[in-house]
């Protein structure tokens, strides 16, 4: 996931996340980090410039079967309410090693989708 602080400038995080159809959701979980949730870069990003990009891709050593998907959109930090408590089951669900690395009403960044572009895919 990339972000952009209020200057501009980039930084760039791989993320786990959830699709429910039209959001994308994605934990901040307990892997090991040097600042607290709410001082991550992505945090503050997103708190001065909502604007985000997502790519992900599938990588294949046959390199004429690679695809990728790029989601660019708006993202919100999310720290309580239904919507979060979705989400968390929702990256629950996909990723069993969130049984240990997921703490219950973890924050959930939200990204809603403006535009969508993908290469390789039918």
């Amino acid at each position: 996931m990339a972000t952009a602080d209020a200057e501009g400038a980039p930084h760039v995080v791989p993320v786990c996340y959830a699709f429910d159809g039209s959001s994308i959701y994605s934990a901040l979980d307990l892997k090991p980090k040097r600042v607290s949730t709410h001082r991550l870069k992505r945090v503050r990003n997103i708190a001065a410039n909502p604007r985000v990009a997502l790519v992900i891709d599938d990588y294949s050593e046959e390199w004429s079967a690679l695809r990728y998907v790029l989601v660019r959109g708006s993202a919100e930090v999310m720290e309580a309410g239904g919507e979060r408590d979705r989400a968390e089951a929702m990256l629950r669900g996909k990723y069993p090693q969130y049984a240990n690395l997921l703490e219950e009403g973890c924050t959930v960044l939200k990204i809603v989708p403006s535009s969508v572009v993908s290469w390789g895919f039918l």
